[in-house]
C-alpha cells in the first residue's frame, strides 16, 4: 500500500508537466488562429475564399470516434479489463493513423486545387500549418498511444497503467478538441 501512495505521489508532477503542456499547446494554436484574423484583417482580398475539402469533414468524423475508443479504453482500464483495453487503444490507434492519412489527402486535395503552402495569399498557407501543427500533436499522441499499448502488454502495477492511460487519455481528448476547434474556425473562415 505505501509504494503505490508512493508512485501517486510521483506520478503527480508528470501529469501536471502534461497539463502545461496542453496549456501551452492550446495557447500556441489561439495564437496562430489570432495571426490569421490580424492577416486577414477582414479583408475578402486576404480571407481564404476557398471551400474546404471534404477529407476535412470525414476525419472530424473519424478523431471523434477515436475520442470514443480512446474512453472506451480508459474505462475498461479502470474495470481491470486489459483485453478490451488493448483493444480499444488498438482502435484508437488505428483510427489516429486513418485521420493521419485523411488530413495527407486533404492537402493533395488542396495542391490539386492550386492551393499551395508558398501562396500570393498568405492566408491560404495557414491552412497547411494549422493542419501540419495539428498532424504533428497527432503523430506525438500516437507514439503516447504505443507506449501505453506496449506497457499494457507488460506486467505493470494498476497504478501505473492507469496513468498511462490517464496521460494519453489527456492528450488523445487534447488534439481532439483542437481539431475540432481548427476545423470550425476554417468553416467560418472559407468564404
Amino acid at each position: 500500500m505505501a509504494q503505490i501512495q508512493e508512485d501517486r505521489y510521483n506520478l503527480a508532477p508528470k501529469k501536471f508537466n502534461m497539463w502545461i503542456f496542453i496549456f501551452t499547446s492550446f495557447m500556441f494554436f489561439a495564437a496562430l488562429t489570432s495571426g490569421f484574423i490580424v492577416y486577414a484583417g477582414g479583408s475578402a482580398a486576404h480571407g481564404l475564399n476557398i471551400k474546404m475539402p471534404d477529407a476535412f469533414l470525414y476525419s472530424t468524423a473519424v478523431i471523434i470516434v477515436s475520442s470514443i475508443t480512446m474512453f472506451l479504453a480508459s474505462k475498461a482500464a479502470k474495470s481491470s479489463q486489459f483485453a478490451k483495453q488493448r483493444l480499444y487503444l488498438w482502435l484508437t490507434i488505428i483510427l489516429g493513423v486513418v485521420f493521419f492519412g485523411i488530413q495527407l489527402y486533404a492537402w493533395t486535395y488542396l495542391v490539386k486545387t492550386g492551393v499551395y503552402f508558398s501562396n500570393p495569399n498568405a492566408s491560404l498557407s495557414f491552412i497547411y500549418v494549422f493542419t501540419g501543427m495539428h498532424l504533428l500533436h497527432i503523430f506525438a499522441g500516437l507514439l503516447l498511444l504505443a507506449h501505453t499499448l506496449w506497457r499494457s502488454y507488460r506486467s505493470i502495477e494498476q497504478v501505473k497503467n492507469l496513468y498511462s492511460m490517464q496521460m494519453s487519455s489527456i492528450f488523445w481528448h487534447f488534439v481532439d478538441i483542437i481539431w475540432i476547434y481548427l476545423y470550425v474556425f476554417l468553416l467560418l473562415n472559407q468564404q
